[in-house]
């Protein structure tokens, strides 16, 4: 049944689509494993119907209303306070946009991808899709219990996307990256445990409903929250990953196929810093506050962490793993410095990043299936051979060094300018990461695109103009430019690129009334300062 506190039936109505539609393309695909091109054409399907259903949803967002909208709720173990219950807010909503865009534009990629040989593209498609309805549960779900069950759940798909379908080392690989984010959850359960007998205590039963919990647990003695807050900031500071915890995420970004990648970095590490601004500044605001200092402490070394190892980075792979450290350091310092611009600018980051980031994996992909080598070293001179990929790279680039006019740059400017009137030693640490930015993303178009055309990578004559042959990696085979349908999969995230660059309002001003909420319940309503 409806929640009250749904804003419409209609708005409920979009968001049980969202869960929904993902969920039956995945029942379906599953099912096409014998019809590879029919799976492909169906779950392309799928996602494009779930990106309109997203765009109507965000259109129909009143960003100055309640909180919490779009919501619906019904019960589930009634004994113990535990509802199937979801709902939107600002930040919520804008991530589940980047998940509706980036799922299409995943499977538009690999549309000509060689699966392992005993694989079918239905049972890969399948798991994408099953992800997403997961990772959707996780940004919309307003119970705590429900929410710990879909951020636990959400490992299984990715498990197997990465140990099935990934590269060498991919079993080792998906094992470290399921035990860190397991167990980070069971830790966090036993916090969400914590806030519920709280809440019994207070209130006579105990309830895992996220708005209670916050009036309960904001009002509890230091000392409890501290004990909350340790809790699901573990989790969330090995799913977002904050140095020291990060160590999962190299090797599975190096040997998760490249879709897989997009989905990885750009949209489940959001739900890490997600949690930060949905659970523990609301739920836990004095401990927040008294533990702010190491959180920024975290946040500074992965941002110098993360720039000064993709500098020195061979694999490509592991060079993005590196760089999100570093970003996401960054955006974990615009939210502890508790300021609107700060907290503002590390939302956007969070959808830009993924806008960003994922396009430039995405077109790295594309480097890789033409060279088959992930190793930097092995490239070298291909802006010759393929200028329109060499273009794009360099977009994607400049939009993750956040040049101004690329959709980073805001981001970037408002996590600086409103954490450091705040905090202004960890901030002019952390813009020693903006400096390392621009040379290690130069560096590595420089390698690979630029220079003399690197060993066997000598112009096919039979190949005509635009192709070149594979560099050191055995048989020699024709490089050509971008396709057609890769154009068309990189042009929506271009667009945004360039779009938000230069007009970022819409985002901005979907964010910023529950930043304002979320400051407010940590005591602070300082009107941007």
């Amino acid at each position: 049944m409806l929640d009250p506190a749904s804003s419409s039936s209609e708005g409920a109505f979009l968001l049980a689509l969202l869960l929904l539609i993902p969920l039956a393309g995945a029942i379906v695909v599953a099912f096409l494993r014998d019809n590879d091109r029919l799976a492909k054409q169906v779950a392309l399907g799928v996602s494009v119907v779930e990106f309109v259903v997203a765009v109507i949803s965000w259109i129909s967002y009143d960003a100055g209303g309640a909180r919490i909208q779009q919501a619906f709720s019904f019960d589930w173990i009634p004994s113990f306070g535990v509802h199937v219950a979801f709902g939107v807010d600002g930040i919520a909503l804008v991530m589940i946009a980047v998940i509706a865009l980036l799922i299409p534009v995943v499977i538009g990629a690999g549309w000509a991808e060689k699966l392992p040989a005993e694989r079918s593209a239905g049972g890969f498609l399948s798991l994408i899709l099953l992800q997403e309805v997961l990772t959707v549960g996780v940004f919309a779900a307003t119970d705590v219990f429900l929410f710990y069950v879909l951020f636990e759940i959400m490992l299984i798909p990715m498990y197997f996307l990465i140990g099935n379908y990934g590269g060498p080392r991919r079993q080792y690989a998906a094992v470290k990256f399921f035990l860190y984010s397991f167990l980070g959850g069971l830790i966090m359960l036993a916090s969400a445990i914590g806030a519920y007998s709280l809440a019994a205590a207070q209130l006579g039963s105990g309830t895992f409903d996220w708005a209670t919990l916050v009036k309960v647990v904001s009002n509890a003695p230091l000392s409890n929250q501290i004990w909350i807050f340790l809790g699901f900031f573990l989790a969330f500071a090995v799913k977002a990953p904050l140095v020291p915890l990060h160590t999962w995420l190299p090797d599975a970004a190096a040997e998760a196929p490249i879709g897989v990648a997009v989905i990885l970095v750009g949209i489940l590490d959001k739900v890490g810093t997600f949690g930060f601004l949905r659970y523990l500044l609301p739920m836990t605001p004095d401990a927040s506050v008294k533990l702010a200092p190491l959180v920024l402490v975290m946040g500074v070394a992965g941002v110098l962490y993360g720039a000064l190892l993709a500098t020195g980075q061979r694999d490509m792979k592991r060079f993005i793993a590196y760089v999100s450290i570093a970003h996401f350091g960054f955006i974990a310092i615009g939210i502890f410095s508790f300021s609107q611009q700060s907290e503002v600018g590390s939302v956007s980051y969070m959808v830009n990043h993924s806008i960003s980031t994922g396009m430039l994996i995405l077109v790295i992909g594309f480097v890789i299936a033409r060279g088959g080598s992930t190793q930097i070293a092995d490239y070298g001179g291909l802006a010759k051979i393929t200028p329109a990929l060499a273009g794009v790279f360099l977009l994607a680039g400049l939009s993750t060094l956040s040049l101004p006019g690329t959709n980073s740059f805001i981001s970037e400017f408002l996590v600086l300018i409103g954490s450091y009137g705040r905090e202004p030693v960890y901030t002019i640490l952390a813009t020693v990461g903006m400096i390392l930015a621009a040379l290690y993303v130069l560096w590595l178009y420089q390698r690979v695109f630029h220079g003399p055309v690197r060993g066997n990578a000598l112009v096919d004559v039979a190949g005509g103009p635009g192709t070149v042959a594979a560099p050191e990696v055995g048989a020699r085979k024709a490089i050509l430019d971008l396709s057609g349908r890769e154009k068309l999969v990189l042009a929506p995230l271009m667009v945004l690129v360039i779009g938000i660059g230069f007009y970022p309002k819409p985002v901005l001003d979907v964010i910023t009334p529950t930043v304002d909420a979320t400051l407010s319940s940590v005591g602070i309503s300082d009107g941007g300062n």
